[in-house]
């Protein structure tokens, strides 16, 4: 029953149709980072594509999808492997999983096996926190962060596990830093201590009103300041301008961390990205 601030703002909100040039994720030297629609990225590791919480459609009628995809998502290159950081609605959608191929290796917090293997996937790896899966050259960490998950009322909340994932490869290749959602915590600083990382792709969205959102998710100065204790060389922001979660209008977020950013002389070091663009990391 709080007041909304932002109400005002939202007759600036249009929707904005993605297109994907699926070139780069064919490619098979360097590391690109696409992003698709609200959480979801698709990272092309030295030719290994890795997709996170893939959502390609809406998710309730009542909730407005402001990011339509304009292409037939099968043209997308299947993934070698798939990222599920929760259970929330739009990070774990049943649609967009049954496009991706069923043997596809799944690699998710643990609580989710039943479910995925329900849906159709049958290569599930469930991991705790610190857990680690090695594909070739490359190993993916499941690392702690400040959540929570529900999928039904009845069953409640917290049956399932929740967590961030780090990318790194042998040598001297990229380690990418992936938050999930999070409220701020002080495990980022214990995370930047143990990891070099070079990118960190951060949720920033469905932060207001903060009185109910701190305890899931951060808002644009606390993401900055997980940022800066990652010790990550660049900073990518998600989880916005597709679904209306909070109170905040959803074009919002990148606009907000832009000013934090500059506000620490540090707007070098943030990638402007938007729907449907590629970043080539190297």
């Amino acid at each position: 029953m709080s007041k909304n601030p932002f109400k005002q703002l939202y007759r600036n909100e249009k929707k904005t149709p993605v297109d994907v040039d699926l070139q780069p994720l064919r490619e098979t030297t360097g590391v690109s980072i696409t992003f698709v629609k609200h959480s979801t990225v698709i990272i092309n590791y030295f030719g290994k594509r890795i997709i996170v919480d893939p959502v390609f459609f809406g998710l309730f009628p009542f909730i407005v999808d402001f990011t339509p995809l304009t292409f037939n998502v099968s043209h997308i290159p299947q993934p070698h492997i798939i990222l599920i950081t929760h259970g929330h609605y739009d990070h774990l959608d049943i649609p967009s999983l049954k496009k991706l191929a069923p043997d596809t290796p799944v690699l998710s917090p643990l609580g989710y096996q039943g479910f995925l293997h329900e849906i159709g996937f049958h290569n599930i790896t469930s991991l705790d926190w610190y857990d680690s899966y090695s594909s070739s050259e490359l190993e993916i960490i499941l690392l702690p962060c400040n959540h929570w998950t529900m999928r039904n009322l009845f069953t409640g909340p917290n049956r399932g596990l929740w967590g961030s994932f780090l990318l790194r490869g042998t040598a001297d290749r990229p380690c990418i830093f992936i938050s999930g959602d999070t409220a701020y915590f002080r495990g980022f600083r214990e995370i930047g201590q143990q990891f070099h990382i070079d990118l960190a792709i951060i949720n920033v969205g469905a932060y207001e009103p903060r009185w109910f959102m701190a305890q899931s998710h951060m808002n644009p100065q606390e993401a900055v300041r997980a940022f800066l204790e990652l010790g990550a060389n660049k900073l990518m922001v998600v989880h916005w301008g597709t679904f209306r979660l909070g109170d905040e209008p959803v074009y919002l977020p990148p606009i907000e961390v832009g000013k934090e950013m500059a506000a620490h002389g540090l707007s070098h070091r943030l990638i402007n990205i938007r729907h449907g663009e590629t970043y080539q990391l190297t």
